[in-house]
């Protein structure tokens, strides 16, 4: 085998737009046209640089990915209320959960079939207002209340913990 190269081409179609130079700029009014139903729309476009407005405005705080699996893993959970088996997120620096589902299990399609991105919230009823509710609130452990929205077509989870002392 000859030498590794370690130039990289990218190869884009014609149609492809980067994010950071849009076509036609923006005005400095304009919403967010992915939700512009959604009451975390912004007034603004954000820049590349900023975090989710949820994230810079509301305080909601990373949590983890979830991410549907057909594959059994090790160490699995089980979630018998919700027909589900979680693994991965105690031992993940990434924060990543694996979900694999029962047949029988009764969470909406999309909670099974699509990742979802978590975000600790301080107040779940409030952050829960005016969003399209797909799980409502439930514990799925002890001092643990949860639920899924749906955002742009992706289900988003909410969860609030109890903290110690309290």
């Amino acid at each position: 085998m000859g030498p590794v190269s370690r130039a990289l081409t990218i190869v884009r179609p014609a149609s492809y737009r980067s994010l950071r130079q849009p076509a036609v700029a923006p005005a400095s009014n304009a919403t967010m046209e992915s939700a512009p139903d959604h009451p975390e729309a912004v007034t603004r476009l954000r820049q590349s640089h900023e975090p989710p407005d949820v994230v810079a405005r509301r305080g909601w705080r990373y949590h983890h990915l979830g991410i549907p699996t057909n594959v059994p893993r090790a160490d699995e959970t089980y979630l018998e209320q919700f027909g589900l088996y979680v693994s991965g997120f105690p031992t993940s620096p990434y924060g990543i959960e694996w979900m694999r589902f029962e047949a029988s299990s009764s969470l909406h399609p999309l909670i099974k079939s699509l990742p979802h991105v978590a975000f600790e919230v301080d107040d779940l009823d409030s952050a829960l207002r005016g969003q399209q509710v797909i799980a409502p609130p439930g514990s799925p452990s002890d001092g643990v209340r949860a639920a899924m929205i749906l955002v742009d077509g992706a289900p988003v989870e909410l969860i609030w913990f109890r903290k110690p002392g309290s």
